[in-house]
């Protein structure tokens, strides 16, 4: 009788499953060490008017902190824990063909935002009730972010004429300002080359995503106000959804797969890793309704599509372990957001009885001031608190150097227990057909009998777990006649 430990590896699976890469992965998530567990998306809010696609968090220096959701007609403000208030402008708004949601972003407190079709709407952080238009010489635009002091405009339409090239900028400091001037510094630039915007972000620095290639826009003062140099030609996005950034970092899909851009260079995060299962995998007709996200808590970038299967899925990047994993989506849209803090009062708010709430209250979705995971879904906003998904991890074959008898296996999951299923085949070309998942006993041993050449274990974790890091199988060799 021999032992051996499967540790739980990195998910790959661009890589065959002798490599000893994990074969599944999904409703997990990576951490430094093993595998933790998905929460699934809970109602949050009441029930909206329309369907929402939008979901923006903002918060000023003073911690007042506004989460506002919108759909194609309206944009709506939740407050306490999901009463939505409609703050649309007079006569709501108008959808454009062109455009898949309204995108938002913060100057200062002015929360501002565009659907590419009305003009660009700003609402104050503190003292607004409502939004309104932001300035008439602003442009009507499809994307739109903050570099250092100006708020930054792309893929704009001016007097009817669509640039789906064009950067323009409002002058330093000032929202409001847009005609090109030297003194104000407000301008614009057409890059001539990389196809049309697929979307921008900013910082310090902007990032401007094309089509066919990257630029970089930095401030260097007047007369030319910003440089912009091309970092990467022939590389571009693909999907305007699948853009998302965090500590100076922007992740997002091009036609071969995921990558990063720290601003200086392109690196490859999916490469041989979920590339080409990413791309079996996903509906391609349905990348304009991709939504991507950043975890703070969990250290994640999260993509949420559409499957050729017709369901929604999330493809999940854990930036600091540079490890993969997937999920169920439970929801149309994923953002960031944040909500101020909730008393117990607040909470009849949606719920008449504490006991009918979908979100645990020790959730740091309470406590204000504090990002978290959320989205939408159909009419609702939803936030990732919820109950654990039903994990499934699959180990990569074992080969003991022979025909073998898997006999016994002991699930080694802090905090919990699982069920484990064996699937054994004499040949690799053969299909891993799975028996009977049996869960741990009392002293946590999985009795299983199951012979072959190659060995995979499929490992569903059960209990209050946090992690799970391995699973120690006992097995025997077995001749053969």
């Amino acid at each position: 009788m021999a032992t051996t430990k499967l540790n739980f590896g990195e998910w790959m699976p661009d890589q065959p499953s002798i490599t000893g890469a994990l074969v599944d992965a999904k409703n997990v998530v990576s951490q430094a060490v093993g595998y933790g567990p998905l929460p699934t998306a809970a109602t949050f809010s009441q029930e909206a008017s329309e369907n929402l696609t939008t979901l923006v968090a903002g918060k000023t220096p003073t911690n007042d902190t506004k989460l506002f959701a919108a759909g194609s007609t309206k944009i709506f403000s939740v407050s306490g824990v999901g009463v939505l208030t409609n703050v649309s402008k007079t006569g709501g708004y108008t959808p454009n063909a062109y455009s898949d949601r309204f995108r938002f972003t913060q100057f200062g407190n002015a929360i501002i935002g565009t659907n590419f079709s009305d003009p660009m709407q700003v609402f104050t952080l503190g003292t607004s009730t409502g939004f309104t238009d932001l300035a008439t010489s602003a442009p009507i635009c499809k994307y739109l972010t903050v570099v250092r002091d100006f708020v930054v405009t792309a893929f704009t339409n001016e007097s009817s004429t669509i640039y789906p090239s064009r950067v323009r900028w409002s002058g330093i400091n000032d929202e409001t300002e847009w005609d090109a001037d030297q003194v104000t510094q407000a301008d614009y630039q057409d890059i001539p080359d990389g196809g049309q915007i697929m979307g921008i972000r900013g910082g310090e620095f902007g990032i401007i995503l094309m089509e066919k290639g990257i630029s970089r826009m930095s401030y260097i003062g007047t007369p030319f106000i910003f440089q912009f140099d091309n970092i990467s030609r022939g590389k571009g996005c693909i999907a305007a959804g699948s853009i998302a950034q965090v500590q100076g970092i922007t992740f997002f899909l091009s036609d071969d797969g995921f990558y990063s851009c720290d601003g200086q260079s392109v690196t490859a995060i999916g490469s041989e890793k979920v590339d080409r299962w990413f791309f079996a995998n996903a509906d391609e007709s349905q990348f304009n309704i991709m939504s991507a996200a950043v975890d703070p808590v969990r250290k994640l970038i999260i993509w949420n599509f559409r499957t050729t299967f017709g369901n929604r899925q999330l493809i999940i990047y854990n930036f600091k372990s540079q490890k993969w994993t997937y999920g169920d989506a439970g929801a149309d849209y994923i953002s960031d957001a944040s909500t101020s803090a909730v008393t117990l009062e607040g909470l009849d708010s949606v719920n008449a009885s504490i006991d009918a709430l979908t979100v645990s209250l020790d959730s740091i979705l309470y406590m204000g001031g504090k990002y978290f995971l959320g989205g939408t879904n159909g009419k609702y906003v939803v936030t990732y608190n919820g109950a654990n998904s039903v994990g499934n991890i699959v180990t990569g074959d074992l080969n003991a150097g022979g025909r073998s008898v898997v006999t016994l296996a002991r699930p080694l999951i802090d905090g919990g227990s699982a069920s484990v299923a064996v699937a054994s085949r004499k040949l690799l070309s053969e299909q891993a057909t799975f028996g009977t998942s049996v869960a741990a006993d009392s002293d946590n041993r999985v009795s299983l009998r199951s012979n072959g050449n190659f060995h995979q274990f499929q490992v569903t974790p059960t209990g209050q777990w946090k992690t799970a890091v391995a699973l120690d199988v006992d097995f025997q060799g077995q001749g053969v006649r």
